[in-house]
């Protein structure tokens, strides 16, 4: 739908530099620039049509890889629960009154990663190159880690 909206959206500019050339006079300054921009604005439109023709080709593929690729993510009674391996763990310290936070790094094994943002200092408890299963509550905004399980 939005290819299409974008192959009027072009055609209509070009509409008005045909009438500037047949109505208008296009040598004069007026009609030089407002034909400039009305080929830009085609421009522009064109463009983002033939980007939404690419992506509608690589689209569907594209989409089932990457809902495939991603760690699981699931609900317990504990909370959420994230699978992967452990590909790197890092720790920001913050201001005061703000908690720290971990940025954790998992992957299921192939080429996608998903990021995990979770309250207070978890190097020790997420060792890099381990599978875990981690289980985390919402906090206040905040990712707060229950649990961790080795596999």
């Amino acid at each position: 739908m939005l290819l299409v909206i974008s192959l009027v959206l072009a055609g209509i500019p070009l509409l008005g530099v045909v009438w500037i050339v047949v109505f208008g006079s296009p040598t004069t300054v007026d009609g030089l620039f407002m034909s400039l921009i009305l080929l830009a604005m085609s421009g522009i439109f064109a463009l983002n049509a033939l980007l939404e023709l690419r992506k509608g080709k690589s689209g569907l593929a594209g989409a089932a890889a990457r809902s495939s690729a991603r760690p699981a993510t699931a609900f317990s009674a504990g909370g959420l629960v994230q699978r992967g391996k452990v590909l790197n763990v890092q720790f920001f310290e913050s201001l005061v009154g703000q908690p720290n936070k971990s940025i954790v790094t998992l992957s299921n094994g192939s080429d996608s990663t998903h990021l995990l943002v979770l309250e207070g200092d978890t190097r020790n408890v997420l060792p890099v190159g381990r599978r875990v299963e981690i289980t985390f509550r919402k906090d206040e905004g905040q990712n707060v880690l229950v649990d961790v399980s080795y596999f």
